[in-house]
């Protein structure tokens, strides 16, 4: 028998327009009739297989207006009879359809950091017939609204209005337009659980959590801008790596358009940029900077000149050209996704300059499937050039720059506490599942990138540069079709079992190491001393880490041992004068406490009371 109020519901949705009232009604039907048959709404039940949209852009109202379709697909292991679409909450659903026909939907705002605003525009779908597991549905979509510069989700977290600005950039407005996707801006639908910026890595997770479903997903945009006023935009392109662009004229004065295709939306974030600017041809970089800033553009061409050589001895030469766009707040936070960098270009020197460019030629030279490869071999990479730049110790505090948030996201993630608001029990499960910060599971993020980072550096400090260089070179996209691939072609240019290593630090969520120098036994001899140190590793990644023993006398030396997550390992050395200081861990293994590392060591003041100790120690 059908529910009078379901009854009700469908007579009202029909009517929505006309009354919010009802519409309210129905929301709270539909909320309530999911609690009682045991299901909440599941937000993350689809995948978005397929996106085609027309995107128009009027730049002078900073308006944008989509119609096009999306393709959804039920990853769940239960039919589906309700499919959630968000978008920005600056913008307005006005259509939505299946099967050339209109259907029922309820609009919502739903608060999510996920957007600059601090909120998206939801639409619950109620689909003409259940989608069963593995089945897809194709939904006709129209929506509209502005885009204007926001800031919100920051300032109410407490962030000073003009940092945050910096920070949330993403605007259309006459002159120049730069919007990012999810994680900024959901100018394209998608579908998650709330997240917030106040609750620790939340939002990274989620947007890890996006990237991960939709890694093969693929997005057709066909973008139109239309200038007023006199107006007359040079550029108007995406960060795919193929935006075919071409100029006309319309009423209203220069009109742009491109067509962009967007492959593996889990490897970079759907951009687009529409500005007047001056364009610079550098070597495999074009280069979009504003009229009175071609010195700036000059820099980075020579930067490009600079740093293409090496990226080349590394990892071969870049596939494609990247693009370098200026963005005209000269304080503007810095963006790098696919194909195109949007960044200042005042206030840059050449080094920070040849960093940014380093991380664009190597993913352009070292495409995969895995964000592992491709964003940790970039983030290696820049590393590298920091060595080649001032030496070690400037790469591995480089590396350690961003230790502090891998080590929070690394303690997040082994919080006992769920997710907010993660749905029914099977969207529970597959949150805990894929927040996980696995690198092999495509997650992608200011940590997942450190720590990515920081596996290419352990393996080159294990295998050395020519055993790495190898492996790299033999790596083929095409080829990547299992976890393993890379693995196998490491292990084969070492000629070692490199397991336990994948295993702990790629495959698995085993955290970060922790080292502790637990003991220093020097025991005198007729060379001088043998020193025994003992170091426990109390994290439950295991590493090939150094030991440094520092001389009294001056000079020391180094040695490396492999030590297991949750065990021990002993290093000796034969000294020639007393030591003074052990040291585990240069910095080039990430730990979750490194106020453990160093241990000072105490001799005994006479030669008789050091040989019995010495004696009781070797007991021991």
């Amino acid at each position: 028998m059908r529910s009078p109020i379901g009854g009700i519901c469908g007579w009202g949705v029909l009517r929505a327009r006309r009354s919010a009232t009802v519409k309210r009604i129905c929301l709270l039907w539909l909320l309530c009739a999911a609690t009682v048959s045991g299901f909440a709404l599941d937000r993350e039940a689809y995948t978005f297989s397929q996106y085609e949209l027309d995107v128009r852009l009027e730049p002078g109202q900073q308006r944008i207006g989509v119609r096009g379709t999306v393709t959804l697909r039920n990853d769940t292991s239960l039919p589906q009879k309700n499919a959630v679409l968000q978008i920005s909450s600056s913008l307005s659903w006005r259509s939505i359809r299946a099967q050339a026909r209109p259907v029922q939907f309820l609009t919502q705002p739903y608060e999510s950091d996920i957007d600059h605003t601090g909120q998206l525009s939801e639409a619950i779908v109620t689909l003409p017939k259940e989608v069963e597991p593995g089945r897809e549905v194709q939904l006709e979509i129209g929506y509209e609204g502005i885009i204007p510069q926001d800031a919100t989700r920051l300032t109410r977290i407490g962030a000073p209005k003009q940092s945050a600005m910096h920070s949330d950039w993403d605007e259309i407005a006459p002159g120049f337009s730069a919007v990012r996707g999810i994680g900024y801006v959901a100018w394209y639908p998608i579908a998650t659980e709330a997240a917030s910026l106040s609750d620790a890595n939340s939002v990274q997770e989620a947007v890890a959590r996006w990237k991960s479903r939709e890694t093969s997903a693929v997005m057709q945009v066909n973008f139109s801008w239309e200038g007023n006023n006199g107006e007359r935009p040079s550029l108007l392109i995406g960060n795919a790596p193929n935006c075919n662009r071409t100029a006309g004229e319309s009423s209203g004065g220069e009109a742009l358009t491109a067509n962009c295709r967007f492959e593996r939306l889990g490897l970079a974030v759907p951009t687009f940029v529409v500005g007047n600017y001056s364009a610079m041809d550098s070597i495999r970089s074009d280069i979009f900077y504003a009229q009175d800033h071609k010195r700036e553009a000059e820099t980075f061409a020579s930067a490009a000149e600079a740093t293409l050589p090496f990226v080349g001895e590394w990892f071969g030469s870049p596939g494609a050209k990247t693009s370098v766009v200026e963005l005209p707040d000269s304080d503007a936070a810095p963006f790098e996704s696919g194909s195109v960098l949007l960044t200042p270009l005042t206030k840059l020197d050449a080094h920070v300059a040849q960093l940014m460019l380093i991380s664009e030629f190597t993913q352009a030279a070292m495409r995969s499937p895995r964000p592992w490869i491709q964003q940790g071999l970039a983030h290696f990479a820049q590393a590298l050039y920091r060595e080649k730049q001032e030496g070690r110790r400037a790469a591995l505090e480089y590396l350690g720059a961003g230790l502090a948030t891998l080590s929070e996201a690394e303690n997040t993630s082994r919080s006992p506490s769920s997710p907010p608001n993660s749905g029914n029990a099977g969207a529970k499960a597959r949150v805990a599942a894929d927040s996980k910060n696995t690198l092999a599971s495509n997650n992608e993020g200011i940590a997942q990138r450190s720590k990515a980072g920081y596996v290419w550096w352990m393996l080159r400090d294990m295998i050395g540069d020519t055993a790495l260089k190898k492996a790299v070179a033999q790596y083929r996209f095409q080829d990547d079709t299992t976890p393993s691939f890379m693995e196998k072609l490491v292990e084969n240019a070492a000629g070692r079992d490199l397991s336990w290593f994948f295993k702990d630090w790629v495959y698995e969520d085993r955290g970060l190491a922790d080292f502790k120098v637990a003991s220093v036994y020097p025991t005198k001899t007729s060379q001088g001393y043998l020193v025994t140190v003992t170091v426990e590793n109390m994290g439950q990644a295991g590493a090939e880490v150094p030991v440094r023993l520092r001389l009294q006398a001056g000079g020391e030396a180094t040695q490396r041992v492999q030590i297991a997550g949750r065990a021990s390992g002993v290093v000796r050395f034969e000294a020639p004068s007393a030591p003074e200081e052990v040291q585990v861990n240069d910095g080039s293994v990430p730990e979750s406490d490194t106020s453990n590392n160093t241990f000072q060591v105490t001799l005994p003041q006479n030669s008789s009371a050091f040989q019995n100790w010495s004696a009781q120690q070797i007991l021991l």
